[in-house]
């Protein structure tokens, strides 16, 4: 027994000492206000927390050798669910027409159409029609940070709508319904159907999900992440190494799969040969850093747009935390678009998905887990952020973990009834174009 909660004890002591190095460094070399470091320190003891109560699991996981699966999707279930989705992608798309009439703005429908475009739509729209620019302006230059995954699907579809826009809300809401199954799939290897559902509702009900409809990646990319994890759970590896490298090659926090992609290798048993699915996801950023040196003659000519344009390098999660409660401090006095639109939805988007992990960790497939920790360090990391809500919209572990924690009934219609109020809340921001990206 002492040996089996050696590597716990070892892991957890090494994860802790790490977080507190590094937290330790940034303090030295960051100048926040308490507010920010305040903010700092929460942000980085849920992280801990979280960390603490996955280890655990993360050696039973790979210790335990029997898989049990409570069962299949049914397919009638399925059809439901892409019937459904597809349905209230056109409710959130209607709904935002009559609001934006009710909030003053009087647009016809074709007006309210381009406005789909306010946020980084428009460069998959040109990207898709014109693909990047080796010469011109440098807002048509900068495009490059996109990555083609998305454009590319765009692109083929137009040929069948006629107009990019068209095309790109179609393949949203393609992918945003496909998701949902594949997403209500993958949770019935290790659930009921009924849990399964939860899940589904949770993910197509989350406060931005809106994003899904929109003629953005994010759809796409989930639709190849969940896809991705479904294949490698049910032996076929490779099939969903290549939907890992697709989703890689849409977003590039599509490279963190390796790291659920690996837990779930381990946890199988794998064959030395089944481990070239975790190069194959690489293999679609590859693609795309040789679009980058096609196009601009540097294969890495994104990191540069990226920090001059965007002001965006990796830095860490509670960095975030920390200046997001700064600004939202200083938008509270002066600008209350941003305190509500921008700054208050991302750092409560942020601390709200660690303490749900961390209630659910005991309850959720350690590979979940890990996947979302990988995925927050890294996407929650940026010395930039302005889209907290949009990226965890696209952590698949979310649902999973918020159908863990609703198994009873009251629960889950009090949480459904508040994802559904924040939802509202903050579509709405979105169309008042309250700095919603």
């Amino acid at each position: 027994m002492l040996n089996d909660k050696f590597p716990e004890k070892l892991i957890s002591a090494l994860g802790t000492a790490a977080l507190a190095a590094v937290f330790a460094l940034w303090c030295a070399g960051s100048s926040y206000g308490a507010a920010g470091y305040a903010a700092a320190v929460i942000s980085a003891l849920l992280m801990l927390a979280l960390g603490l109560r996955f280890v655990p699991e993360w050696c039973v996981f790979w210790r335990e050798k029997d898989e049990v699966r409570l069962g299949t999707a049914d397919g009638t279930v399925c059809a439901r669910i892409f019937a459904l989705i597809i349905i209230w992608d056109v409710v959130i798309l209607i709904l935002g027409f009559v609001l934006r009439k009710i909030l003053g703005y009087d647009e016809t429908v074709g007006g309210y159409v381009r406005f789909w475009l306010c946020t980084d739509s428009q460069h998959y729209m040109d990207i898709a029609r014109d693909w990047y620019l080796s010469d011109g302006e440098w807002d048509r230059l900068v495009q490059l940070v996109f990555l083609p995954g998305y454009p590319v699907v765009v692109r083929l579809f137009s040929y069948l709508t006629g107009d990019c826009l068209a095309a790109g809300l179609f393949v949203s809401a393609l992918c945003f319904a496909g998701s949902g199954v594949m997403l209500y799939k993958l949770m019935c290897l290790d659930m009921e159907s009924a849990a399964a559902l939860r899940a589904v509702k949770f993910f197509a009900l989350c406060p931005a999900a809106f994003f899904f409809a929109a003629p953005m990646s994010e759809s796409l990319f989930v639709l190849c992440t969940v896809s991705c994890l479904y294949l490698v759970r049910t032996g076929r590896i490779r099939t969903g190494g290549l939907l890992g490298a697709y989703a890689a090659f849409t977003r590039s926090p599509g490279l963190i799969l390796v790291v659920p992609i690996l837990f779930e290798l381990v946890r199988s048993r794998a064959k030395a040969r089944e481990y070239i699915a975790l190069f194959m996801v690489p293999l679609g950023f590859a693609a795309y850093c040789m679009v980058n040196y096609s196009v601009s003659g540097d294969a890495f000519k994104f990191m540069e747009y990226q920090s001059i344009h965007w002001h965006q390098q990796l830095g860490w999660f509670f960095g975030t935390a920390a200046y997001q409660t700064e600004n939202a401090v200083s938008a509270a006095a002066k600008s209350p678009a941003l305190l509500w639109g921008l700054w208050l939805p991302n750092l409560l988007a942020q601390l709200l998905s660690l303490a749900v992990m961390i209630l659910a960790a005991k309850r959720m497939r350690a590979s979940y887990t890990a996947y979302f920790i990988a995925y927050f360090v890294v996407t929650m990391g940026a010395t930039w952020l302005l889209s907290a809500p949009r990226y965890l919209a696209a952590m698949i572990s979310l649902p999973a973990a918020m159908s863990a924690l609703t198994e009873n009934a009251r629960t889950e219609r009090v949480l459904v009834l508040l994802s559904a109020l924040l939802f509202f809340a903050y579509f709405i921001f979105f169309l008042l174009r309250w700095q919603v990206w």
